[in-house]
């Protein structure tokens, strides 16, 4: 798979994380969240630029390309082993204790804080997602396949 369609498919299960409806459109208030899940640096006037272009009828929804439009122009051109440190880093952040695993509580409360409009619903669904062994913890492993697909 080239780095491109990694990309994508990154961007794809991003997005369809937060496409809770399947209805194929994200609010554009959740794409600061998944670029802050993502690990993504940029600047909240620059996104607001990003988002307007994608969505000039002010709909305060885009579809999947206008999602990879915007997201694209902040991805970095990292390689996969800084982009993989990059999650390290984020995962260490959390993981206080150093026990190598966060808890989906933990994991909970960080996606709420990146996204004040996930309901409670939207947030177990997600953590269904990612926690597939049912363990109640997400450990590197888990949550660099959640990142990265």
């Amino acid at each position: 798979m080239s780095d491109e369609e990694q990309k994508l498919a990154v961007l794809r299960k991003a997005f369809s994380m937060f496409d809770t409806s399947k209805a194929g459109m994200i609010d554009t208030t959740k794409i600061s969240t998944i670029l802050n899940t993502m690990g993504q640096l940029f600047d909240h006037g620059e996104l607001q630029r990003q988002i307007s272009a994608q969505d000039p009828q002010k709909t305060g929804k885009v579809d999947f390309d206008g999602f990879c439009a915007i997201a694209s122009h902040f991805l970095d051109e990292d390689d996969d082993e800084s982009t993989q440190q990059e999650l390290k880093e984020a995962f260490r952040l959390y993981d206080r204790e150093g026990n190598g695993y966060i808890t989906t509580a933990t994991l909970k409360e960080i996606l709420a804080a990146l996204d004040d409009n996930l309901t409670s619903r939207d947030l177990d669904g997600i953590i269904a997602e990612i926690d597939t062994d049912g363990s109640g913890t997400v450990d590197f492993d888990e949550f660099m396949e959640m990142m990265t697909g």
